[in-house]
């Protein structure tokens, strides 16, 4: 066997071997990064960034903020920022919280970090309003005083977040509620709007003293009233309406009694007329009577002369003290 032509054969095989190692070992495992660790000061083994790999773990995103945090003198464990990623939570954001709340001289440990980050807030942004309050400015409330003035006045709420009430505790939409309902409820108890406009100071100081900041993940520090105009005259606009709801009372009753009035009276005339109708009924049998009177030989000729005499006086006398004149009952016979 040829030893000098199985050198050359064996050299080429080991480089092969070599590369592929170099190029699985580049692929896998993110060497850069680990030098980038070592020299940092955190100790991270090739296993430990393979297995990573094999967990679906972007090494990255646990290696640099490990080195924030060694840098920043926070002990952090490998496996608990594993952890938290794949729970599906912000691992740089968590850090840089920790390392923010250790620098202000906020309590903050790492589990309660990651419960506020998993409870879907930014607990980063938690630790800089919890060391640099964040002003709340509130939409323009309308409430009306007891002179029936309408005021619209507008808050800024200057809030601390509370890190141990972020989880479960309610945001910045129930701040702003109970400060509007608070106004609402000072100004509706002020005797007059002017009192209002005369010492705006009357509303934060009764809404700040209600300690509207309870279950919430916020500490109010203060409430400063920055703007009150002056809106509708309510009261004299509800005066106005309740005057032309009364006129439109009174004037269905009327139209009531009036329909009803009309009513009666055409029963009347109605009544009337019935009765008219029996009397001209009744007055046109008076001829036919005295036909059958002559037919029968109970009245004479004497006799009804003398009756058409009085019916002529009486026809006289009704002309004379201006009553109608009746129907002539000899004409129908």
């Amino acid at each position: 066997m040829n030893l000098d032509n199985l050198a050359p054969g064996l050299i080429i095989g080991l480089v092969v071997i070599a590369f592929i190692v170099v190029t699985i070992m580049f692929r896998f495992i993110p060497v850069g990064l680990w030098v980038t660790a070592l020299f940092s000061g955190v100790r991270i083994s090739f296993l430990t960034l393979f297995g990573m790999r094999l967990r679906r773990v972007n090494p990255a995103a646990i290696v640099l903020p490990m080195i924030s945090a060694h840098k920043a003198g926070i002990r952090l464990a490998t496996d608990d920022l594993e952890s938290h990623y794949l729970a599906g939570g912000n691992v740089n954001r968590v850090v840089n919280a920790l390392i923010s709340a250790d620098k202000a001289g906020i309590p903050l440990d790492y589990k309660q970090a990651t419960a506020i980050d998993l409870a879907g807030r930014d607990v980063f942004e938690a630790v800089q309003v919890s060391v640099n309050p964040k002003v709340i400015t509130t939409p323009k409330v309308a409430a009306m005083a007891r002179d029936g003035i309408q005021l619209l006045a507008m808050a800024r709420v200057t809030v601390r977040a509370n890190i141990n009430r972020l989880v479960g505790g309610a945001g910045e939409e129930t701040i702003l509620a109970r400060v509007g309902e608070g106004i609402v409820s000072t100004i509706g108890s002020a005797q007059s709007h002017k009192a209002v406009l005369e010492n705006p100071d009357m509303i934060s100081t009764t809404v700040l003293a209600k300690g509207l900041d309870a279950g919430t993940a916020f500490e109010i520090l203060s409430i400063d009233i920055a703007d009150v105009d002056v809106g509708k005259n309510i009261g004299a606009e509800l005066q106005t309406d309740q005057a032309e709801a009364d006129k439109r009372i009174a004037q269905a009753k009327a139209e009531e009694r009036r329909a009803l009035a009309v009513a009666v009276e055409g029963e009347y005339r109605a009544d009337a007329q019935r009765e008219r109708a029996k009397l001209i009924a009744a007055e046109a049998q008076i001829p036919l009577a005295i036909a059958e009177a002559f037919r029968a030989g109970h009245l004479g000729v004497m006799d009804y002369q003398k009756y058409r005499n009085i019916e002529s006086d009486t026809q006289m006398r009704r002309a004379i003290g201006g009553g109608e004149d009746g129907p002539d009952p000899s004409s129908v016979a």
